[in-house]
C-alpha cells in the first residue's frame, strides 16, 4: 500500500482505507478497519477487534484494541469502535469491551485523548470530550457529550459523567457527575456548575440563570429529600431542557451514589446496588 511505511506491519487482511496513512514501525492487527484520511503517525499497536473512523490522528507510542485488564476476561469476541476526527496523542491505551459491558467500547467523534489518558474496557465516550493528561477511566464508565476530565483525574468503574460536565485535576471521582457539573477534590465532591463551559458552549443567559437556580433547589436547600427537591425543581423549570436533563440524569440513578457537595447528606443521595 503506498501511504503504509515500509517498516510498519499491517496484517493482510486489515482493511484499511486507501488514503489512511500508516506511519513507521506501526503494527496493524487483522482484525483492525482504519478510515479514510486517519493517520498513525509512528510506533503505534493497534490490534483485537478495533475500527477507527475517519480523519483521526494517532501520536506515537499509543496502544488500541489491545486486552482489557480485566481478570474475567477470557478472550471473548469483544470491540473497540472509534469515531471520526478524533486526536488521540502519545501513549494514550483504549481497552475493548468485555462479557459483563456488552463486549463495546466506544468511543465518539471529535474528541482529544491527551498524552497518557486511559480508557479501560466497556467505556462509553460521547462527542467532543476531552481527557488532559494521564485522566484515566475505569471500566464501564458513561462519559456525555463535552464533558471535560483534567489531568491525573481518576474515575470510578461504573461511574456516569454527564454532559458538558468538568473534572478538576488529580481528582477521584467515585459518584456521578450530573449534566453541566463541576467537580473537584481527592475524593470528589460536586463544587457547583460547569458556568465556563456553558458560556463556551454558547448557552443563554436564561438557561444558565435556570440551571444556577436549579442546583440551588437541588443542593443547597436543607429542606426534604433529594427525590422532594427533584420533584419541585421540575415543577419550577419544566420549560428548561438542561434543568431536565439533569433531573433525568438523577432520576435514572446508575450503580454508583450521586456525587455532591460537602454540605450535601450523602445518604440523602441515590445509593448503589
Amino acid at each position: 500500500m503506498q501511504n503504509v511505511h515500509p517498516t510498519a506491519i499491517v496484517a493482510p487482511a486489515a482493511i484499511i482505507a486507501p488514503d489512511a496513512f500508516i506511519g513507521p514501525y506501526c503494527v496493524v492487527d487483522s482484525n483492525v478497519v482504519i478510515g479514510a484520511g486517519t493517520r498513525l503517525v509512528s510506533h503505534i499497536s493497534v490490534s483485537g477487534n478495533t475500527t477507527i473512523g475517519k480523519n483521526c490522528t494517532i501520536y506515537p507510542f499509543s496502544s488500541l484494541g489491545h486486552p482489557p485488564q480485566d481478570l474475567k476476561f477470557k478472550g471473548e469476541a469483544s470491540k473497540l469502535v472509534i469515531g471520526d476526527n478524533n486526536v488521540i496523542r502519545e501513549q494514550v491505551t483504549m481497552n475493548p469491551g468485555t462479557e459483563g459491558g456488552g463486549l463495546l467500547t466506544s468511543v465518539g467523534n471529535n474528541c482529544l485523548f491527551m498524552v497518557g489518558a486511559h480508557v479501560a474496557h466497556d467505556c462509553r465516550v460521547g462527542n467532543r470530550v476531552i481527557m488532559a493528561n494521564n485522566a484515566t477511566l475505569g471500566g464501564h464508565v458513561e462519559v456525555g457529550d463535552f464533558a471535560i476530565i483534567g489531568g491525573l483525574a481518576a474515575v470510578h468503574q461504573f461511574v456516569r459523567i454527564g454532559i458538558h460536565a468538568i473534572i478538576g485535576g488529580m481528582s477521584g471521582v467515585e459518584h456521578d457527575v450530573i449534566p453541566f457539573g463541576s467537580v473537584m477534590g481527592e475524593r470528589a465532591n460536586l463544587a457547583g456548575l460547569n458556568l465556563v463551559g456553558l458560556k463556551r458552549g454558547g448557552f443563554d443567559r436564561d438557561t444558565i440563570h435556570a440551571l444556577r437556580n436549579a442546583y440551588k433547589m437541588l443542593f443547597e436547600q436543607e429542606e426534604g429529600t433529594l427525590v422532594e427537591r427533584a420533584g419541585k425543581t421540575r415543577e419550577h423549570y419544566s420549560a428548561f431542557p438542561e434543568v431536565m436533563q439533569i433531573l433525568s440524569f438523577v432520576d435514572d440513578k446508575g450503580s454508583r451514589s450521586l456525587c455532591v457537595p460537602k454540605t450535601c447528606a450523602r445518604q440523602d443521595t441515590p445509593q448503589a446496588a
